[in-house]
């Protein structure tokens, strides 16, 4: 089988199977770290952080654990792809992971393929080394150990919520059950990124949380892609807005689904020192539930 190797360094997520069973193994039982809610396990999709586990990990297996367990196979949506880029997929026949390899869904990938070349810009395949896929893989093979896998990037426009249904359209053609993991961070705050309009501090701090990052979680509750997507590039609310849509649109696709915020955190808050760091991002775990 040609695989697709893992290339992100040490340190972003282990790669000893117990250490990330130790982890993942409250999610799996249904009992979450304190302060966490439960997951219903059934839905169609759901949107998850992509740092180092360290600091996102437990918003990330909130959400992952969230979908839907009966899910043939899972698509994760990556994106740090601008607008007017083409999509970008796996096309290899499988991806290793700490567990082995986990096979790619090469019917429904190829007739999602097919389907974008008739409507937006033919994708091409992803050669690159980057986070926002690889680094949910483990939980994702370790939540589904039966399931099989898409792997994608998508651009920040709208596009991308049109691929999202495209994609819902495509598993019903395939007759494949699927579930969808959107991939993003939100705010990237500090020198470290170019970007400190509220200064350094407590001020800074809060201005994330509060007005920044709580005004694109509206949006994505909201169920709202054009917000969303303004917001991520006028403010620079989310890296990966594409993903986002993505998740969206295959949400909508499936009929009424209900968002719900399950958690919401930034690096600041396990800053080794306790202190404010002068540059800091933004967590948000959401899940897509059907609606009663």
């Amino acid at each position: 089988m040609n695989l697709r190797e893992l290339c992100l360094p040490l340190g972003w997520y282990p790669r000893e199977t117990g250490k990330i069973e130790e982890f993942l193994e409250p999610f799996a039982a249904n009992v979450c770290p304190a302060g966490s809610p439960s997951t219903d396990r059934r839905a169609p999709a759901a949107i998850a952080p992509h740092a180092g586990w360290y600091y996102s990990g437990l918003p990330a297996a909130m959400a992952v654990s969230s979908l839907d367990r009966e899910a043939e196979t899972v698509a994760i949506i990556g994106g740090h792809l601008a607008s007017g880029m083409p999509i970008l997929l796996a096309e290899e026949e499988g991806v290793k992971t700490p567990f082995g390899a986990m096979k790619i869904d090469q019917d429904l990938r190829d007739e999602f393929k097919k389907q974008v070349c008739t409507k937006m810009n033919p994708p091409r395949p992803d050669r690159y080394q980057d986070n926002t896929v690889e680094v949910l893989l483990p939980m994702v093979h370790y939540f589904f150990p039966r399931a099989e896998l898409l792997w994608l990037r998508f651009p920040a426009d709208l596009s991308s919520c049109e691929a999202g249904k495209l994609l819902a359209e495509c598993a019903g053609k395939c007759g494949k059950r699927i579930a969808v993991l959107g991939s993003t961070d939100l705010t990237h705050y500090g020198d470290n990124y170019g970007y400190s309009p509220k200064g350094r501090g407590k001020p800074a701090l809060e201005w994330v949380k509060n007005v920044n990052d709580a005004a694109f979680i509206a949006a994505v509750l909201d169920g709202d892609p054009s917000r969303a997507l303004k917001l991520a590039g006028e403010t620079g609310a989310a890296c990966s807005a594409g993903a986002v849509l993505g998740a969206l649109g295959f949400a909508a696709a499936g009929g009424k689904t209900s968002a719900r915020l399950l958690d919401y955190r930034t690096s600041a808050e396990v800053h080794p020192d306790g202190e404010i760091p002068g540059s800091f991002v933004g967590y948000a775990a959401v899940t897509f539930l059907p609606a009663l």
